[in-house]
């Protein structure tokens, strides 16, 4: 079998599902059904297919490079553990299909409930299955923007939409934790691949950095699988679909934390600390949660609380952390998962039949669905362990490895909570059967009186799982022993584990004690409670008071919202100045902080007399800022003393000898004066004066103060030796690039990825513009009274000239284009030389005229340049892969011709002329922007030409 099956199984559902199930939804319902169906179904049979190896010991990986110099590589590895957990997902998920089919109205989008659902199992997917920590967190955080939009299914419903917030919140910030931990690790290892990790117990744990990991990964776990007391945010997720509920909290979503803390297990097994605190957290979160759960008057509330709890169980076990423990967590982890999402699909079944999930409506049920009833009692029975279940076997393993790993007054309390555990699962378990079929006749309070048995197809999910519960129970050593042994071997990474035997007998004991103290007490505390209806009546959420997990969460948040806001109302003024005072004052303390001690006195380096030219050039420049310092507060004045400022500059690098500078320079000072002056004309004339003298006098120390600042740090730069890289560039710029313009080549080849980005932020620039612009009339100023730039063409002879000016400047921006790669030019420079020549055309003809000649209106044109552009250099990138190179590496080659002779073509050319078409497109779209009629400043009717 291929070994690239791992990135295929994720891929089917994040690639193939996702796009299957927005196609078919223009089909039909049923066609959208079975498309997920069939992608869920091909990723478990191959999951399948790699079983029988897996499970003997092998360990099927597959790596790619991505970013190896910080140890990020596209790396996935299946061991046993992976593909129980990769079972688990692919497995239920096709189920949760099959059930969500017939359980979801016409009236709402199955699609787009399958999508979300294949993008999670794909997340899913990619945890169980990545070897690098990072790539492993990648797809943790995809889980939890997965998981949000699928609490918040309902967009309508305001519970929803508060528990996906609560959901993300709490997850996202322990995913947050989790990456500190995960960059701390990486940092004690030098690496970031898992497998190699697990290999370093001993220089992890003797680390100084050892507790904060431990602290930072435990965090990122317990909120992801609801541990105390981070738990609060699971019962208030339950607004979601039940498909949803049945999917997330029972076998994924809620396993991802188990997940991590089993596969990382090997680096914190030893540490006195981490079975303290998991096995503490655990046994607490196992007995408060099946606590609560007794009393909440919710299905889908009481199953959310049963899963904290047995959530707690796992937990608790992997903080043991023997091998029989895990081999029990691994156990519990497979029962869970099978009689939880029966029971979800089960509540959906009630709720979907009877019009209600209450249960002081609900009663007497049996009498109209006896075979619902049937499953309940099945599954129910499971999850308080009753003999002959699976649920049953591993919480008696439960029971064994607590007192057989513990010790002194910690054992007895052990015992105890976990006794008690037992006891409020029973009675808890006990009320969903009793309270929902059999407490009296049918409730008058059931919307449905008439409710009947779901459809088979509604129904076969929960049967099937029912089923696996007592064939498990039954026969443990024949269905799962194998696959928990050989998923505890890859859990401790003991090969050696010798493993454990599962059999539904192991004697008289203490624990089988414990699980009839369990079942009788639970069975009559229940009643007890019941009684009368007293359980009805008991509402715990009162006597809380304000120590409920919700609410400190939304105090929290309400007193974090009221320090932005005051810190907003304090900050955000309104005014340019201040905000330009606090970012240079900020610049300066943290530039000033690092190089204070580092010694701030002139270089060795020798120094060289100022030629003429550049002290004549150095007090022009001086003279342009000094006359933008007085003129500053007149916007168009300062506008064009800024080009002239600009200008100087530009002769600064000819008297330097960099052309390419030159040409940029200049070319972008004539177009950003342009769009300027475009966009002051919607402004008022004068920006505002400073409001006293003690604000100027604290403005010029604070700007003297940078300026001098930065001056002398390229002082002390400059008056010391360093060692340039421009060697490798002047040497590789012909073999590599194939051209001799080394800065041209650096642009298209060398950092030719900073380029494509570069122009990605140009064009979104332009078309955030023609967002922001759009509708907005800005209303004319006295200045600017009587604009005619867009309507009136300018006199004949400026008209004829710039006729003639566009086929030269065209000629010419292809001659620099063409030139680029081997003399100064290149794409940046011609896309700025067309963009001038058109802007001739716009102020010579009018925008409209020009337009309509260009077929551009409303910057339509302009908008599929830039895509274009982006397009053919995005092209030329990939391309490379075709020959297997790296992302935009260029190739050139000599072409012989009988016209031309021998003749040079450079793939980099096909990269520059995305990057003309891009700034050409992006300019001229704000250049139509800012002059269209819907954001001109011209006021009253529209004018005739």
């Amino acid at each position: 079998m291929d070994i690239r099956v791992l990135p295929i199984i994720i891929l089917l559902p994040l690639i193939l599902g996702t796009t299957l199930v927005s196609w078919l939804k223009h089909v039909s319902r049923g066609a959208t059904a079975l498309g997920a169906i069939g992608v869920s179904l091909t990723s478990f049979i191959l999951l399948l297919t790699q079983a029988k190896q897996v499970v003997q010991g092998s360990v099927i990986s597959q790596s790619w490079q991505w970013l190896p110099q910080v140890g990020i590589d596209l790396s996935f590895r299946l061991d046993a553990l992976g593909l129980i957990f990769a079972l688990l997902i692919t497995g239920i998920g096709t189920l949760i299909y099959i059930y969500a089919y017939f359980y979801l109205s016409p009236k709402n989008s199955l699609s787009k409930l399958y999508f979300l659902l294949m993008l999670f199992m794909a997340a899913m997917l990619g945890i169980s299955l990545s070897n690098n920590l990072i790539i492993l967190l990648v797809f943790w955080e995809l889980t939890s923007i997965s998981s949000f939009l699928l609490v918040g299914y309902w967009s309508n419903y305001e519970a929803a939409q508060r528990g996906s917030r609560m959901a993300l919140t709490i997850t996202g910030m322990g995913g947050l934790a989790m990456l500190g931990g995960f960059v701390l690790l990486g940092q004690v290892t030098q690496t970031y691949q898992i497998d190699q990790i697990l290999t370093m117990t001993d220089t992890i744990q003797n680390s100084h950095l050892f507790v904060p990991i431990l602290v930072l990964i435990l965090l990122g776990a317990f909120t992801k699988s609801a541990q105390f007391p981070f738990h609060f945010w699971l019962p208030n997720a339950m607004a979601a679909p039940t498909p949803v509920s049945a999917y997330l909290h029972s076998a994924t979503m809620v396993k991802a934390g188990i997940f991590l803390l089993a596969r990382l297990l090997p680096i914190f097994v030893g540490s006195a600390l981490f079975h303290n605190i998991v096995t503490s957290i655990g046994l607490f979160t196992l007995c408060m949660a099946a606590f609560f759960a007794i009393f909440k008057e919710d299905l889908k509330g009481l199953l959310a609380y049963s899963t904290i709890s047995h959530l707690g169980l796992i937990v608790c076990l992997l903080g043991v952390g023997s091998p029989l423990a895990v081999a029990a967590a691994i156990f519990h982890i497979i029962n869970h998962a099978t009689f939880k999402a029966a029971l979800f699909m089960i509540a959906g079944i009630i709720d979907h039949e009877s019009g209600t999930r209450d249960l002081r409506k609900l009663s007497g049920l049996w009498q109209l669905l006896p075979f619902t009833g049937t499953l309940t009692m099945i599954t129910a029975a499971s999850m308080a362990g009753v003999p002959l279940t699976n649920g049953f076997l591993s919480k008696e393993m439960f029971f064994t490895e607590l007192l057989a790993n513990l010790s002194g007054a910690y054992v007895v309390l052990a015992a105890i909570v976990a006794t008690l555990a037992g006891l409020f699962a029973v009675a808890y378990s006990t009320r969903l059967v009793h309270g929902v079929f059999f407490d009296g006749d049918l409730g008058k309070d059931v919307p449905n009186k008439d409710a009947h048995e779901p459809p088979i197809g509604m129904r076969f999910p929960a049967i099937l799982l029912a089923i696996l519960c007592i064939a498990v129970g039954l026969l443990p050593a024949l269905l799962v022993e194998n696959i928990v042994n050989a998923g505890t071997r890859a859990s401790t990474q003991m090969a050696d584990f010798a493993g454990v035997h599962l059999a539904i007998w192991h004697g008289l004991n203490l624990p089988l004690l414990m699980s009839v103290i369990a079942l009788i007490g639970g069975v009559i505390f229940y009643f007890a409670l019941a009684k009368g209806s007293r359980i009805r009546e008991i509402d715990l959420d009162p006597k809380l008071g304000r120590l409920q997990g919700y609410l400190i969460f939304e105090n929290f948040l309400k007193y974090l919202l009221r320090f932005a806001q005051k810190l907003k109302r304090s900050t955000e003024t309104g005014s340019l100045q201040t905000y330009l005072f606090w970012i240079v004052a900020f610049s300066i303390v943290i530039v000033a902080t690092p190089i204070f001690n580092q010694g701030l006195s002139t270089g060795t380096r020798e120094l060289t007399h100022a030629p003429f030219v550049a002290i004549v050039l150095w007090l022009v420049l001086f003279s342009g800022c000094w006359m933008m310092l007085w003129f500053h507060h007149e916007r168009i004045k300062a506008v064009l003393i800024s080009g002239a400022v600009g200008l100087v500059v530009t002769m600064v690098f000819v008297s330097m000898s960099a052309p390419d500078l030159a040409l940029t320079q200049i070319t972008v000072d004539v177009v950003t004066t342009v769009l300027l002056l475009m966009s002051l004309s919607l402004l008022p004339q004068l920006t505002p004066y400073e409001s006293s003298r003690t604000r100027r006098w604290r403005d010029a120390i604070l700007a003297i103060g940078g300026g001098l600042g930065v001056g002398w740090i390229a002082w002390l730069l400059l008056t010391r030796d360093h060692n340039s890289i421009s060697w490798f560039f002047a040497q590789q710029s012909i073999p590599l690039g194939g051209g001799s313009n080394i800065v041209n080549v650096i642009l298209v080849d060398f950092r030719g990825f900073d380029t494509f980005g570069e122009i990605t932020v140009l064009g979104i620039a332009a078309i955030g513009a023609l967002c922001l612009m759009d509708g907005m009339r800005a209303h004319g100023t006295t200045m600017t009274q009587g604009l005619t730039f867009r309507f009136n063409p300018s006199p004949l002879m400026f008209r004829m000239t710039a006729s003639w000016v566009l086929p030269l400047a065209l000629v010419v921006s292809l001659y620099i284009f063409l030139r680029g790669h081997n003399l100064p030019g290149g794409g940046f420079i011609a896309g700025l030389i067309t963009s001038m020549a058109l802007v001739i055309q716009y102020i010579g003809l009018g925008q409209d005229k020009a337009e309509q000649l260009l077929r551009a209106k409303s910057g339509r044109l302009y908008e599929i340049w830039i895509g274009t552009g982006l397009v053919i250099a995005g092209l030329t990138g990939l391309a490379a892969w075709l020959w297997g190179r790296p992302f935009l590496t260029s190739a050139h080659i000599y072409v012989e011709t009988s016209i031309f002779g021998k003749f040079h073509l450079a793939s980099a050319a096909a990269f520059d002329l995305g990057v003309y078409i891009c700034v050409v497109g992006a300019t001229m779209l704000l250049i139509s922007v800012l002059g269209d009629s819907r954001h001109s400043s011209m006021s009253g009717p529209v004018p005739k030409e």
